[in-house]
């Protein structure tokens, strides 16, 4: 599915390129590995190829998706009326999903509560890694302008 030097999104991880594809044996069972540098911890992270679907990583969103993004980003209404706990459960899940789409709406929302009032401690650390991830993501998007980029600055 991928190939040596591409550059992938790995859900709660961030963006990472895969170093290699390599055959390894753990605990007894032979698999072919994806070897992936992560870009933002210098993290490196094996997962079998075979377990590549089932993990939810995907390829760096195209520039046609992002324009859709933006516009969600820039226009769409947020729902900032669910207690604290079950927004940070309902934006969790929507990081897990992988999807630009939803890191951006977790993005969008959190930075509009944020002009309102403090974030807590949980929703600030999920508002700064999520907004780290998605701006590291835009920034390997081919035909990006720096002035889409701010958009989600």
């Amino acid at each position: 599915m991928f190939k040596i030097g591409d550059n992938i999104v790995y859900p709660m991880h961030g963006v990472g390129t895969i170093k290699a594809i390599e055959d390894k044996e753990i605990s007894g069972k032979k698999q072919e590995y994806y070897v992936i540098k992560m870009l933002i911890s210098n993290m490196q992270v094996m997962i079998p190829t075979g377990k590549i679907l089932s993990s939810s990583i995907r390829p760096i969103t195209d520039i046609m998706a992002l324009k859709h993004i933006i516009h969600i980003f820039q226009d769409e209404e947020s729902d900032k009326d669910l207690p604290w706990k079950q927004r940070f459960k309902v934006n969790t899940d929507k990081i897990k999903t992988g999807l630009m789409q939803e890191s951006a709406e977790v993005v969008r929302d959190l930075k509009r509560m944020r002009k309102e009032k403090a974030l807590n401690t949980s929703e600030k650390k999920m508002f700064d890694n999520t907004h780290e991830f998605l701006i590291s993501e835009l920034k390997l998007i081919k035909g990006i302008t720096e002035k889409q980029i701010k958009i989600f600055s």
